[in-house]
């Protein structure tokens, strides 16, 4: 990769702005305000912005690998809290893709290195679904079948945080759980049962 067309990518970005809108950067300098906190993976082929067709100032975004959202992860747990306490944010969306490479290695008996704590996270998922992905014998399709159960760990691990239940309490905040399918472009609503989940789990996770 040449950086210097990077470079030049980006005075023809700033000019293509500017054409469009002489204060494009001054107002941008003025703040966000996002009505949605977008969690994803930290692959490059998932563009979060590009993908939703959204521009600056319209999504807070944070990507790891595989879209985790870990409890002791002060990163993802930090930009949560920003994003609900602080910019108000009203939803949240965990998206995985299909092709994930975190949670392909997941599905692997390898000793990955550093990367095996943040892996084992995954496989803790297919721990919790065993019955239903071994019963899947096409293995493209258990794959993506985690992929997408993932997600909606992920959305549960967010509906158990202080922050989440008290903005929902407050003003209504939803979790959502999508997949992108890397092969076709589409944005796919799992649908994930938001009241549901938080009824299930209040017992054990309310936080007042």
């Amino acid at each position: 990769m040449n950086l210097e067309h990077v470079f030049q990518n980006n005075k023809k970005w700033i000019k293509d702005k500017l054409e469009l809108n002489p204060d494009y950067f001054e107002d941008l300098g003025k703040g966000q305000n996002p009505e949605l906190l977008f969690i994803g993976c930290s692959d490059s082929r998932v563009t979060a912005e590009e993908l939703m067709g959204l521009g600056p100032g319209e999504v807070f975004v944070h990507r790891n690998i595989a879209n985790m959202v870990i409890s002791i992860d002060l990163n993802v747990m930090s930009v949560v809290n920003y994003a609900v306490e602080h910019l108000k944010v009203n939803h949240i969306v965990v998206c995985g893709h299909y092709a994930c490479g975190g949670v392909h290695a997941a599905m692997q008996s390898e000793d990955l290195g550093i990367l095996n704590p943040w892996l084992r996270n995954i496989r803790d998922v297919y721990r919790i679904h065993k019955d239903e992905l071994n019963a899947i014998e096409d293995e493209e399709k258990k794959y993506d079948r985690l992929v997408e159960l993932n997600v909606k760990e992920q959305c549960v691990n967010l509906i158990k945080t202080a922050a989440v239940q008290k903005a929902y309490r407050e003003r209504g905040l939803i979790v959502h759980g999508w997949v992108f399918d890397v092969h076709t472009g589409k944005l796919i609503d799992l649908k994930i049962n938001f009241e549901k989940y938080l009824k299930d789990i209040m017992e054990i996770y309310h936080l007042d």
